[in-house]
């Protein structure tokens, strides 16, 4: 094992770009939106848009500071500058946990894709199959890593493409499928809340959980020859998608079929497709979405694998690269962590992906916080002031505020219920004991 602290850079401008904007799919659409759409109805398309509103603010935050220096390539480097050393460890150490929860999340959804081929198999047993997979693809070598997650992205954005597509051409054929004739009113003939909106504050959870992640798209543009022209172009092309990959995706699948028909328990677009009676389509639907949440795992052990091995000390244990200058060690221990999703699977087999996605969820809210509350320090910095102001967050400081504002609600509303104040609490406790942590290993220096 070799002593150097340097990783290898394999990765083409096609991979980047599309890990970037795959990422941002993931099992919060194909697997979360099932149990929205039963909670919220046809309002979970407002949910989303809302979501994607602040969402899209915390990323223009974001993408002033990725301009406003350079040399800086992640957030955690300006939460250090500007919140100090102390912010930046707790945050840099829990946005860490945080890519474990997901990569948990997403080895949950896998367990429960295989059923719909082999029902009464443990869904621990492929999880673990993949999870072993995607982990040797992981240390192999960094530009198998990135082919396959190339092909991974092209296949479920085709797939919501394809999806969309579908529905508009069933809608303008009018056709008539065992649930009656395709058309728009579907979308509101039983009604346009749930449950009288009784649960529709929850369903902004796993709204803002299928969002996770996103901030790697400015990431990754920072790594380009321009970014003062590819960043601005990423980050504006978020809207975008969450208006096409989002709510044209729900919008499509509740034209298709009544959204009372769909289920918290399977992926709403292979419902869709299985109680219009296209067996075939919805084989092909599930493999789709198997591979997105494969994809998603696949990048959450690229992404932390590649974080402990940063975090760590440059001398210590994780900080080492093997001969491939892949940091085997640190790839190797966050698959560990990410492994004890198989043992919740096993104690709690029908709410780990609901305790493992408000955990996530929990942890991000306070990391996306710290961001933009980094953003306003910037503002009120010589470093603004002084500087050249390349991609300005519109009606700052008001649109940080709204936005943490709107954050801390949605931290609020885990906490108030019943099935995620565990994990939020779980989640308060981190940041206390990391901020401990953080005193102590300043007091030691």
């Amino acid at each position: 094992m070799t002593q150097k602290h340097q990783l290898a850079r394999t990765l083409s401008g096609r991979h980047i770009n599309m890990i970037a904007l795959g990422g941002t799919i993931g099992t919060g659409l194909f697997l979360g939106a099932g149990g929205s759409i039963q909670k919220a109805g046809p309002a979970i398309l407002l949910v989303y848009i809302i979501t994607g509103f602040f969402v899209f603010a915390m990323m223009r935050a974001l993408g002033e500071l990725l301009l406003s220096d350079h040399d800086q390539t992640t957030f955690i480097g300006f939460i250090k500058k500007y919140l100090g050393p102390r912010a930046g460890f707790v945050m840099g150490w829990t946005y860490w946990i945080g890519w474990i929860i997901i990569a948990m999340a997403e080895l949950t959804a896998i367990g429960q894709y295989m059923q719909f081929w082999l029902p009464g198999t443990p869904a621990w047993l492929w999880e673990l199959i993949f999870l072993g997979l995607l982990y040797t693809m992981n240390i192999v070598a960094v530009k198998a890593f990135g082919e396959a997650e190339f092909w991974f992205a092209l296949i479920k954005i085709v797939a919501i493409i394809a999806m969309i597509l579908t529905g508009i051409i069933m809608v303008v054929g009018h056709v008539r499928t065992s649930v009656g004739v395709t058309q728009l009113s579907t979308l509101w003939s039983h009604g346009l809340v749930a449950d009288h909106g009784r649960q529709l504050l929850t369903t902004f959870q796993m709204a803002f959980f299928a969002f996770l992640g996103v901030e790697f798209v400015g990431i990754a543009s920072s790594e380009t020859q321009n970014p003062i022209t590819t960043i601005p172009k990423s980050i504006n092309s978020i809207i975008i998608r969450i208006l096409i990959f989002y709510v044209g995706a729900l919008l499509a699948i509740m034209v298709i079929q009544p959204w009372t028909d769909y289920s918290a328990d399977h992926s709403p677009f292979v419902q869709v497709f299985s109680n219009i009676g296209i067996s075939t389509a919805a084989g092909i639907i599930n493999f789709v979405i198997l591979t997105a949440a494969a994809s998603s795992l696949n990048s959450a052990l690229f992404t932390t694998g590649r974080m402990l091995f940063s975090l760590s000390p440059k001398k210590s244990y994780l900080a080492q690269v093997n001969r491939r200058w892949i940091p085997l060690r640190a790839i190797t221990a966050s698959t560990i962590l990410v492994a004890l999703a198989i043992g919740l699977n096993y104690v709690f087999p029908e709410d780990a992906f609901s305790l493992v996605t408000s955990t996530a969820s929990a942890t991000f809210i306070g990391i996306y916080v710290a961001l933009l509350v980094t953003h306003l320090k910037y503002r009120r910095s010589a470093d603004f002031k002084q500087g050249e102001q390349h991609f300005k967050m519109p009606w700052a400081p008001v649109s940080n505020y709204l936005t943490i504002a709107f954050m801390l609600g949605i931290f609020v509303i885990l906490l108030c219920s019943p099935a995620t104040m565990g994990t939020t609490i779980f989640a308060i406790v981190w940041f206390i004991v990391l901020t401990v942590l953080s005193i102590l290993r300043v007091k030691n220096n």
